[in-house]
């Protein structure tokens, strides 16, 4: 790795001084030129979604592009809901929900995820015990995968939603780690893109945690004792003002859950071309020296942020379900001490 990174700087060294300066050229500057010196129009197209894949070959101007599937589900008779050119002329898009279409084209994003899955299913495959002869796994990988999945057991879910109930949410939790690990470490990949980047793959992932959570508080305290933790255990007359404060408190986890994703993933990668991009906005090759290595320690950094922001989805997932678990207590708590004593709001960990 420290090769390749070595390798890397090299690479956007030299061909930062070989870029011709202002004063070396006289000729008028070609389109792509132009176009690569859009510093801000080139970080956008590459962390934006797309229903093109393109690959770019090093060391050359040229692009191989793939053209994903475009289609859309008509929602109501009549309607056609056929690909058509954009405003701007540079490509085609699906009629959306305004005009009755339902837009299911495949995107770079949607192929990250795919791969995302594969790489999942194969690690579990491949790395599973399927010897039960044997306790302890062999080999470093399925070593390392061992330890993860034992993290998530014990210290996220366990620990979170309490010894009866973790092992019951475990399975979601690992799911949605390495789900969220790979999708994030894919996007560290030359020609590849980092999905977790996209609003609507964290609002996705975001609404599973909340559907699981208020499943796991009505199966908890039951569809009576659910509905009763949302007026907070106040008098009745103060109903009106808990109640909406509650169903918000619902939302704003799913929408921490979104927006801490997406932000951090995405505002590595925005930092790391902008820091690359430095070289074409000073206009000064000298600037390679230092740019590219501060680039290259961004580059680094991101490693540790998948993990860690894998981590810490998983982790407030846990906490979330947990308090929907714990749900069931505060309900017993409340019968067992009477009415006089009101709602007790401490939403802290399960029991354990």
């Amino acid at each position: 790795m420290r090769k390749a990174m070595v390798l890397l700087a090299s690479l956007m060294a030299g061909m930062a001084f070989a870029a011709p300066t202002e004063g070396e050229h006289a000729a008028p500057q070609s389109h792509l030129e132009k176009e690569e010196q859009d510093v801000a129009g080139y970080i956008l197209h590459h962390v934006s979604d797309s229903n093109e894949y393109e690959f770019e070959i090093p060391l050359s101007n040229n692009h191989i592009k793939i053209h994903l599937p475009q289609f859309g589900i008509p929602l109501r008779a009549g309607v056609s809901c056929e690909p058509r050119p954009t405003p701007d002329g540079h490509g085609t898009a699906v009629p959306g929900w305004s005009e009755g279409c339902l837009d299911l084209s495949i995107t770079k994003h949607t192929v990250m995820m795919w791969l995302a899955a594969v790489l999942l299913i194969g690690s579990l495959l491949l790395f599973s015990n399927r010897d039960k002869s044997k306790l302890v796994p062999r080999g470093t990988s399925a070593n390392l995968f061992e330890m993860l999945v034992l993290f998530v057991r014990d210290e996220l879910a366990i620990k979170n939603i309490g010894k009866e109930e973790g092992p019951r949410y475990t399975p979601y939790l690992l799911t949605a780690f390495f789900f969220i690990l790979f999708m994030n470490l894919l996007g560290l990949f030359p020609w590849m893109a980092t999905a977790t980047g996209n609003i609507g793959v964290t609002v996705a992932l975001a609404v599973c945690t909340f559907v699981l959570t208020q499943i796991a508080g009505i199966r908890a305290a039951g569809l009576g004792g659910y509905l009763a933790h949302l007026t907070g255990g106040v008098a009745p007359w103060l109903w009106p003002i808990m109640i909406p404060v509650e169903v918000l408190g619902l939302f704003t986890k799913p929408f921490a859950l979104t927006i801490r994703l997406f932000a951090n993933m995405l505002a590595g990668h925005i930092v790391i071309f902008f820091l690359l991009g430095l070289i074409f906005m000073l206009g000064h090759p000298a600037v390679a020296l230092v740019s590219v290595p501060f680039a290259m320690g961004i580059y680094l950094l991101e490693l540790f942020v998948a993990f860690v922001q894998a981590y810490v989805f998983t982790m407030l997932s846990a906490l979330f379900i947990g308090m929907g678990v714990a749900m069931a207590h505060h309900h017993d708590d409340h019968g067992a001490e009477g009415k006089e004593l009101g709602h007790s709001h401490d939403h802290g960990r399960a029991h354990m």
